[in-house]
């Protein structure tokens, strides 16, 4: 049995760094203040792209990494993974296929696929519908369902022998057990109280969850102002969103109409009935995301693993890999 881990955080990032060092042999253990539906991991839309997030030259590296694990979990029917086809739109103007994309199949897309409205043949010219935006790109990518990937990852590490408590909050990681030898801190937005990380910054994230409806199979997503995506789901399908400065968890009822009013005008359908509203804190990282070893004033170790902005679980894989080889090095 190798040594005793300690694991800050309970959202994807701490999950996916408990399964790979359990299923490495070691004893793993998180600690969170919340778990599951409860985090901020479960708010996300949780599509498959480089959101938000920096320094660009790491992070595409960790997100392919996690891109080619996630295409393996697609395969599995109780994953929550899944392949979809993502359209990403500009309103401004011609739209950048970023290099990296290339590889993977990205492809412009032409003028009679661009919403528009959800069931538009693609024998129709466009002006037939309401021009929301000028050009566009589609790749397939993972999706991964956060109500059924959060607990398919819990279960994973349970099963691995990890351990998983709640309601913990630590005001300093050395209040951490000494039973554990080695602290890998995935506490998100928390790092910035927790290892005073003046560099975080909350990135509030405001979704609508909808009913899943016909004629919606892809993920409509555009960056410019306003921001607005459509991600269908298993069960259901999440429209959004914001990304503004706040650290506010409120779910603000005119914001949920205006991304539901947004998104029902791009889609070219009727507003649908809102079956519940989330609010999640995107942690980004101006000086970028901090994946580093350092130690401790009592002298353990700890791993930092935090400030993924609105890219955690397209990073999540390639991050923990990381974390992993950082313990196996100590």
């Amino acid at each position: 049995m190798k040594q005793a881990v300690a694991i800050i955080g309970g959202g994807v990032s701490g999950l996916t760094c408990g399964v790979l060092l359990a299923e490495r042999g070691y004893r793993a253990a998180i600690f969170a203040k919340e778990t599951g539906q409860q985090t901020t991991s479960a708010a996300a839309a949780a599509v498959w792209y480089p959101y938000d997030v920096e320094p660009a030259d790491k992070v595409i590296a960790w997100a392919l990494e996690t891109y080619n694990v996630l295409v393996d979990l697609s395969s599995k029917s109780d994953t929550g993974v899944s392949m979809i086809e993502l359209r990403q739109f500009s309103r401004a103007g011609k739209i950048q296929i970023p290099d990296w994309a290339i590889p993977l199949g990205a492809r412009l897309l032409p003028p009679f696929v661009i919403p528009g409205g959800v069931g538009e043949s693609p024998g129709l010219p466009q002006s037939k519908f309401p021009p929301a935006f000028k050009s566009g790109f589609a790749l397939n990518v993972p999706l991964t369902d956060t109500t059924i990937y959060l607990d398919y990852l819990a279960s994973r590490f349970l099963t691995a022998s990890g351990s998983i408590t709640a309601n913990v909050f630590f005001k300093k990681l050395e209040d951490v057990s000494d039973e554990f030898v080695l602290v890998i801190n995935c506490a998100g937005m928390g790092a910035r109280e927790l290892v005073h990380d003046v560099d975080l910054e909350p990135h509030r994230g405001q979704v609508a969850i909808v009913p899943k409806f016909a004629g919606l199979s892809c993920a409509v997503v555009c960056d410019d102002a306003p921001l607005m995506y459509a991600i269908p789901r298993t069960n259901d399908c999440v429209f959004g969103g914001t990304n503004e400065l706040s650290d506010d968890l409120d779910i603000d009822p005119a914001v949920t109409s205006r991304i539901v009013a947004e998104c029902s005008r791009v889609l070219n359908i009727g507003n649908p009935v809102v079956l519940a509203g989330r609010v999640g804190l995107r942690p980004f990282r101006k000086s970028g995301v901090r994946l580093e070893g350092d130690r401790l004033n009592d002298g353990r170790t700890v791993i930092h693993n935090y400030g993924h902005g609105g890219a955690g679980f397209t990073l999540s894989w390639g991050c923990a890999r990381e974390v992993l080889q950082l313990a196996s090095s100590r």
